[in-house]
């Protein structure tokens, strides 16, 4: 079981920065490929970026690419996301998700509360 809290969204104006961040508990945490997902009023949600648990390999919606940059501290159990450069229509509630796949084939994915990040033009 994993739990996860984000932090640091906000109010931003078009062309400003904010950092979320996302502090997990629970076990084995560098096991886990961690990642952003999106969801904007009235749609569906939206893979942002992920990385993954061992090696740090990255991957991004190509919407957010070149500005957003995921990343991970496995000492303090805790994964990031900096957006520069924002943009009125990445104005939406931002998760935080944790995933793994066992030995076995299962799936398991775990999600936050979700932080409010608004960019006003």
């Amino acid at each position: 079981q994993v739990q996860l809290v984000e932090s640091g969204g906000g109010l931003v104006q078009a062309g400003g920065s904010l950092r979320l961040s996302c502090a997990a508990s629970g076990r084995s945490f560098s096991s886990y490929a961690m990642g952003w997902f999106r969801q904007a009023p009235g749609q569906g949600r939206e893979f942002v970026a992920a990385i993954t648990g061992s090696d740090g390999r990255t991957d991004y919606a190509d919407s957010v690419k070149g500005r957003f940059t995921i990343s991970r501290d496995n000492a303090r159990n805790t994964v990031s996301l900096q957006m520069n450069s924002l943009k009125p229509e990445d104005t939406a509630v931002y998760y935080c998700n944790a995933h793994r796949d066992d030995e076995r084939g299962y799936s398991y994915d775990y999600w936050g509360q979700g932080t409010q990040v608004t960019v006003s033009s």
